[in-house]
């Protein structure tokens, strides 16, 4: 799909979003900051309030929307768009409809079996979330970027597609229309297996002593940074996606026995089929998509040593923009127990040098 600015009139002007948690407030957000109007349903009160302060929308009238919205967005988990979708178009609700659930063959076949229209729904996901979960973590620029993919089926009208894209699109988000198979052993690869890896690994933190908590690095956090995920939320996916996720993990399970077993092997042979476990790690890793869907290029990292005080984190890259320096990605270590850290600034390679001289000519320390 091109990229460019989305013409106002095709952004639905109107919508219902059921399920306010943080990609349905964040997709109610980012539609009010479009001029839409929206309506929000919720069972948990609470959450609902809680979106209606924040500017999301008002509240879905009990007796529906009156007039059909043209579309409704159901943020409800996997096991319930089928029963959610049926009830909305029992009320009208909407012209259109489409979901946000991350699998999306399993909710297909119950809505046909419940007998749901079919013609007036595309299955959707955007790729796209945070650790923290609920209305108060929504942004409207959640989507900015990110890859949204819709999985029309043979019934889908060709409408009902262009609606639900053109929500994709306001959100700044970049439509990917994948078969709905495909699309769950997809995310089985690169999203669902990775968070039952993650807590895994995060799991054998529980009975580290402190010292070994205290030789935390950047490593264990990069590689535990999901576990922090909601596990109510992750337990209906992984049950909704379940065969692809096992296949994936016994994957991962077969090479981590095998790296063990030749590790304790201790053998110069044992150590070099290790090494190409690794070696396939790197290969595996430089084909994730970077900067604007290209695959990553080789850039330079300028490390910085910053003092935790405001402002400091506006000074530096307001020096980047004075040498005229593009910063192309951004991570912060923190030293555990001191009031500084390493700002690590990635550009691209032949803009380090410039950018390293104009910081240590502002009073920062660069190493190297």
């Amino acid at each position: 799909m091109a990229e460019g600015r989305v013409e106002e009139e095709s952004v639905p002007a109107r919508i219902v979003v059921i399920g306010t948690g943080l990609i349905g407030t964040s997709i109610a957000l980012a539609l009010r900051g479009r001029g839409g109007e929206v309506l929000l349903a919720d069972r948990d009160e609470t959450a609902l309030a809680m979106a209606v302060e924040l500017g999301a929308g008002d509240a879905l009238p009990a007796g529906g929307p009156g007039e059909p919205a043209d579309l409704a967005v159901l943020c409800v988990p996997p096991a319930a768009v089928a029963v959610t979708l049926l009830d909305a178009q029992k009320r009208r609700l909407a012209a259109v409809y489409t979901d946000v659930a991350s699998v999306k063959a399993l909710p297909l076949r119950q809505a046909a079996d419940l007998g749901c229209d079919l013609t007036s729904f595309v299955a959707g996901h955007p790729l796209a979330g945070r650790e923290r979960s609920g209305p108060a973590a929504a942004r409207p620029d959640l989507f900015l970027g990110r890859p949204w993919a819709l999985c029309p089926t043979a019934e889908t009208r060709p409408e009902a597609v262009a609606t639900v894209t053109a929500l994709v699109q306001a959100c700044g988000a970049q439509a990917v229309t994948v078969d709905a198979g495909h699309h769950d052993r997809s995310v089985a690869l690169v999203s669902h297996a990775p968070h039952v890896e993650s807590p895994a690994v995060a799991a054998r933190l529980t009975g580290a002593d402190d010292t070994a908590l205290g030789l935390a690095g950047q490593g264990v956090r990069d590689v535990t940074r999901i576990a922090a995920s909601d596990p109510k939320l992750w337990i209906g996916i992984l049950n909704a996606n379940a065969d692809p996720v096992a296949d994936v993990l016994e994957a991962v399970a077969t090479d981590l026995a095998v790296a063990a077993s030749l590790l304790r092997d201790g053998s110069e042979g044992a150590a070099a089929h290790v090494a190409d476990l690794l070696l396939r790690g790197n290969a595996g890793r430089s084909r994730i998509p970077g900067k604007h869907g290209s695959q990553d290029k080789t850039y330079a990292t300028v490390p910085v040593v910053i003092p935790d005080r405001p402002g400091e984190l506006a000074m530096i890259f307001q020096a980047a923009g004075i040498a005229g320096v593009n910063i192309e990605d951004v991570t912060i270590e923190h030293s555990p127990g001191r009031p500084l850290g390493v700002l690590e600034i990635v550009v691209k390679p032949e803009a380090a040098e410039k950018l390293a001289a104009e910081l240590r000519s502002r009073g920062w320390s660069v190493p190297g």
